[in-house]
């Protein structure tokens, strides 16, 4: 989720409100420093290398890297005539970026006429991140869009009694079961499969990219379509899930203790394919859908 996407705080969506006298504006952006060194490949070249990268989060977007001018390689971006007016911060100036024999025409924008709210924002360019090669943060490869540090997951041990059913037939019964905590989302839990019926799993060829836990594996559970999923290479930072299976309580029936569980309106998290098609060597363990095409 993250702080302004999904169902952060700063979000359209926000399952929270901020306690305060008089209703806040609809839109709220929010900047900071990144604080960490940030990376740009394209063409063969590095062609941004800064620490001083600033994050821009907005609603409904997922978090956007600012790199300063003075920190962008020389003769790497060539302005074009093509500019838009975003709703907050003014005119954008669109440029083409070129290095080694690529370039990519609309791969970075800059507000040119900012407020005087948004002045930390002057003089710095934010690159179009499906457009350009890879984004690095040091040495490791960072898939999809900038690491939003509001973003957290806690994976918890349980000993109470997870059952899974459909129809008449039971397809787990645990009594160890991993319940994982994602920023915004209901609970997920996840079954060894010492304690599941893997006679009632069918692998489909569907997948999906989660930016922080890795590539998503699916499953039929009979006439019930993407009933379960499992993460086989899950990245090091949830490790503990790696290749155990959670299944969707909104397909099949899934009971905490007797209790059987739903999905809160609002809740469903929204899937991505992974970016640029890596698979999960290539992605490094890293995050991941690719910005939408519409932003700025």
């Amino acid at each position: 989720m993250g702080l302004s996407w999904q169902q952060g705080p700063l979000s359209p969506g926000a399952i929270g409100r901020f306690l305060v006298p008089e209703p806040l504006p609809k839109r709220l952006l929010y900047a900071e420093p990144l604080r960490r060194r940030m990376r740009v490949r394209f063409g063969g070249q590095w062609i941004a290398d800064s620490e001083h990268v600033l994050l821009l989060f907005e609603p409904g977007h997922y978090p956007m890297a600012y790199f300063p001018e003075s920190d962008i390689a020389p003769d790497t971006l060539e302005r074009i005539e093509h500019t838009t007016r975003h709703r907050d911060l003014g005119l954008t100036s669109w440029y083409t970026v070129r290095a080694g024999d690529k370039s990519a025409p609309r791969g970075a924008w800059q507000h040119v006429q900012l407020p005087n709210y948004a002045s930390e924002l002057a003089g710095c360019i934010a690159f179009a991140w499906p457009a350009m090669d890879a984004f690095y943060e040091e040495d490791e490869r960072i898939v999809g869009h900038a690491a939003d540090s509001y973003h957290r997951i806690d994976i918890r041990q349980s000993s109470r009694r997870l059952l899974v059913r459909h129809r008449d037939r039971t397809i787990a019964d645990t009594k160890r079961p991993l319940v994982l905590y994602e920023s915004g989302f209901a609970p997920r839990w996840y079954v060894t499969r010492a304690d599941i019926d893997e006679s009632a799993l069918t692998p489909v060829e569907h997948q999906t990219f989660c930016p922080y836990k890795g590539l998503c594996s699916y499953y039929d559970i009979g006439d019930a379509h993407l009933a379960a999923w499992s993460y086989p290479e899950a990245y090091a930072p949830v490790g503990r899930i790696l290749n155990w299976v959670s299944f969707e309580p909104d397909i099949v029936s899934v009971q905490i203790d007797g209790s059987r569980l739903r999905l809160e309106p609002g809740q469903a998290v929204i899937p991505h394919g992974p970016d640029r098609d890596l698979d999960v060597l290539r992605s490094s363990g890293r995050r991941g859908a690719p910005w939408p095409d519409s932003y700025p």
